[in-house]
């Protein structure tokens, strides 16, 4: 499958066939396959991107470490993406899936995905190597300090990421464990 197009889905999750990346996500949005990886450090500490202002969509805005669209195997897609993005090389276990739609108001571009989320983790005092067409920066924070901040700027942070942290929770992460 080419890297610019998407797998579409019906409603029910089954797979329509692919469609241009851009063209799904003009306005209304066609259902689409993706995927959000989160990575935790040994502290339970989640690292959070900000997304390069340059994006197609919710450029500039924070959210989970990394993002993107499954062209095959979606954690081997997840593993090489958050390699491309922010240079981690890390294990990834699905810990869930949940669907949303979000329209971005800047570009009037919706997201209208089936988002897998992942989990993994680094140790502590991992340094992102961060690609700068797809990331602005970095940075480590509790999950208690994104939950208040998500409270308090809503708009700081992309739609996904509070529903891919809630699903990564309710699948019993973070924990804190020696990844050395």
């Amino acid at each position: 499958m080419p890297p610019d197009t998407v797998t579409l889905l019906d409603a029910q999750g089954r797979r329509l066939g692919t469609m241009d990346k851009l063209a799904a996500h003009q306005a209304p949005g066609h259902l689409h396959e993706a995927f959000s990886v989160l990575v935790f450090d040994d502290e339970a500490r989640l690292l959070l991107q900000q997304r390069a202002p340059s994006k197609y969509h919710f450029g500039g805005l924070w959210s989970n470490t990394c993002c993107s669209h499954p062209h095959g195997d979606v954690r081997a897609d997840a593993r090489d993406r958050t390699a491309a993005e922010v240079g981690l090389q890390v294990d990834l276990e699905v810990v869930g899936q949940f669907t949303y739609r979000a329209q971005d108001d800047g570009t009037g571009l919706v997201e209208h995905e089936r988002d897998t989320v992942l989990v993994g983790y680094v140790p502590s005092g991992t340094v992102p190597r961060l690609d700068p067409d797809e990331v602005a920066a970095t940075r480590f924070t509790t999950v208690a300090e994104l939950e208040a901040d998500l409270a308090a700027r809503p708009g700081a942070y992309t739609p996904w990421l509070r529903e891919a942290l809630a699903c990564a929770r309710s699948a019993g992460h973070p924990r804190r464990r020696d990844v050395r």
